[in-house]
């Protein structure tokens, strides 16, 4: 049996290298904390993508800092770079169904809301239809969004297309409004739901005034537009649904999250429920809301 080769010394090797034991425990130490920190990083990341599974890197690094100490926080560009090795970066979804028919003879009440600058909740409902995909076929989901705070204050999930169910998500958004809100404005593309008589007069009962798209061009619903999105990229199209009973419970969850938890660049990085509760203009962390309809149609990794 061959002798074993004989095994060098940390002495003689930091010695071969040209550097000292000293450097060579200090370094086997910085390894250690990297190593560590990255652990600490990833566990921060999963437990915040357990209810948020496709949220953006940047909306991710403003909730993991704020649990770190100073000394242990993360830099962007470090942050995406771990998120990038360990393939963590989510990608664009993209699909569109159209939930619209504003082909009838109701009236069509005029845009209310181009030069309407919104500077507190309330002051400017918004409201759209999704669809949902499940087991039984589609599911719609019909949502009542805050303008000032992207924070959904009425929704309802059905299987059908009909107005009662519009109406059932503006109710729930009429019975959370504190009393003493005024001059609330409605705005919604010219689907049959929201020009109905049901739904016209619901509104002009409770004093909201009522405004809609004009030209079909979903940018001028475009908040609604944005957060119907959100809902199903960064949850709803990565779920099984069997279900329009599963699909509701699903959706109570996700709102719930969606207005407590996820953080907006829109609002300063504030949740929809902390944003509902100011007033005044909102620091936004973007140049634009909007992008252009061609880098719209790009499939990239996301920065949001």
């Amino acid at each position: 049996m061959a002798d074993a080769a004989p095994t060098a010394s940390i002495g003689e090797l930091c010695g071969l290298f040209g550097v000292t034991r000293q450097a060579y425990y200090q370094r086997q130490r910085q390894v250690y904390r990297e190593a560590a920190h990255q652990e600490l990083l990833l566990a921060l990341v999963a437990e915040i993508r357990a209810d948020q599974p496709r949220i953006g890197g940047r909306k991710l690094l403003e909730l993991v800092n704020p649990q770190l100490e100073p000394a242990l926080q993360v830099g962007r560009d470090a942050f995406f770079d771990l998120l990038r090795r360990e393939k963590l970066l989510v990608r664009r979804l993209r699909s569109h169904t159209c939930t619209t028919d504003s082909s009838h003879w109701l009236h069509k009440y005029p845009n209310l809301i181009r030069e309407l600058e919104v500077a507190r909740p309330h002051h400017l409902w918004v409201s759209d239809i999704t669809y949902v995909r499940t087991g039984e076929g589609f599911a719609y989901l019909f949502l009542v969004t805050d303008a000032y705070s992207r924070k959904i204050v009425g929704w309802q999930l059905a299987d059908s297309l009909e107005a009662v169910h519009a109406l059932a998500a503006l109710n729930m958004a009429i019975a959370q409004l504190p009393a003493s809100v005024k001059e609330i404005i409605h705005h919604s593309d010219r689907g049959v739901q929201y020009c109905c008589k049901r739904y016209v007069k619901r509104l002009t009962r409770s004093g909201i005034r009522i405004s809609m798209t004009e030209n079909g061009d979903p940018y001028e619903n475009a908040i609604a537009e944005r957060v119907n999105g959100i809902l199903k990229t960064e949850w709803l199209y990565s779920m099984s649904l069997p279900t329009l009973v599963a699909a509701k419970k699903a959706v109570a969850r996700i709102v719930g999250v969606y207005n407590t938890k996820r953080p907006h660049l829109s609002l300063g990085m504030l949740t929809p429920e902390a944003a509902h509760q100011q007033a005044g203009l909102l620091e936004r962390r973007w140049k634009s809301y909007y992008r252009k309809e061609k880098q719209e149609q790009k499939v990239d990794q996301t920065l949001q």
